[in-house]
């Protein structure tokens, strides 16, 4: 069973958004560029993740920051 990050998930899931969107990449790019990592995430998952009702596991979540080139810091940041 993989490691869930327990965190506040509406705050990471704006974050996430939020450098997304900075980037201009889109949600199914996205998926796509962390499937060719060979993780395991739909885009509906990215949508619940994003939308905090659904906790982000460990392995998503680290090749996301290699995706968007951003770090944890970011991710992880308080309002």
């Amino acid at each position: 069973m993989e490691q869930k990050v327990k965190q506040d998930s509406i705050q990471l899931g704006k974050n996430i958004r939020r450098i997304r969107k900075e980037q201009n990449i889109g949600q199914t790019e996205l998926v796509a560029l962390m499937q060719l990592k060979n993780v395991q995430i739909t885009r509906e998952t990215l949508v619940k993740i994003e939308r905090g009702i659904q906790h982000i596991k460990a392995t998503q979540l680290k090749a996301m920051k290699e995706v968007l080139n951003t770090s944890y810091e970011e991710i992880f940041k308080e309002e």
